[in-house]
This record gives C-alpha cells, structure tokens and sequence, in this order.
C-alpha cells in the first residue's frame, strides 16, 4: 500500500544573533536589558528586574500591552508581540521580599537589520514606566546561542 501523506517540510531554522548587555553588572537600576536576540522572524528581548527596596514586600511589576520598540532613526515601531514570565496588565506580579530578582522576555516582530538603535516604551506617559531609550545594541557583545550549534547539526 502507497503513503498518500503529503510530505512534511522541514522548516528552515533561521540563525539568531543574541547580543549580551555588558553594563547589566552595574547594578545602577532596579531595572535591566540583560540580551537582545534578533532574527528574521522576531526580536526576542530579555530583562532582569531587581525588587524595590521601598516596599516590605518589594512591591509589584506589570506589562502594557501597548507596549513597542521604535527604531530611533526611522521612528517605526514594532508592537508587542507576547511576554513571557511578566502578566500584562491590569494583573500584576507580586514579589515575596526586597531585592528579588525576576527574569521576564518581551517579544516584538523582527527588526531591518540596518536598524542600530531602538527605544523599548512600556508606555510614554507619567508614572513608572519600563522605557529605555537610544538602546544602542549593536555595539553590545555577540554571544552565539547554543541554539544555532544544534540547529546547524539537523
């Protein structure tokens, strides 16, 4: 008897560039980029939070969901795609102490490879806000994921 399934594709698996924030040691903010992956299909960006030392608990964080990256030559901008381990708000996560430390990736559609600098807005508004400005990545340290080796080896 003849397989009359079609044939499955293999996708091709695209190569990501990660660049490491050399300045996440200078422990200067609570908030912090530690890496940037981009590739063709996203741009994958990674945080380290440090909990308030103001509050008993170390108080609470929350995503926008309008949030976005915006090419500073350009002025383009790219929407929030998902987050993973931060709650868009109005939900919030609560910490457990001061001085925690939480680990939280956003995700954005990919950007021009001609890009150099970006700005990653939560919201431009009055308040607290995660909003960093002329972020200038491509002068940051290029890590190659282990993912690249194991692709490579399919």
């Amino acid at each position: 008897m003849q397989n009359t399934r079609p044939k499955e594709r293999r996708k091709k698996k695209t190569k990501i560039l990660r660049l490491f924030n050399p300045s996440i040691y200078d422990n200067k903010s609570n908030a912090m980029i530690k890496t940037i992956d981009l590739n063709e299909e996203y741009t994958r960006i990674d945080f380290k939070y440090l909990s308030s030392h103001k509050y008993i608990n170390g108080g609470w964080i929350q995503m926008e969901r309008n949030s976005f990256i915006r090419d500073t030559l350009t002025k383009r901008t790219y929407p929030l795609l998902f987050a993973l381990n931060i709650p868009i708000a109005p939900e919030k996560y609560h910490f457990r102490r001061k001085g925690q430390a939480h680990i939280y990736t956003l995700v954005f559609p990919a950007l021009p490879k001609s890009t150099k600098s970006i700005d990653i807005i939560e919201k431009e508004a009055p308040g607290n806000y995660f909003n960093y400005y002329n972020i200038e990545y491509q002068r940051w340290i290029n890590i190659e994921p282990h993912t690249n080796y194991i692709n490579n080896k399919n």
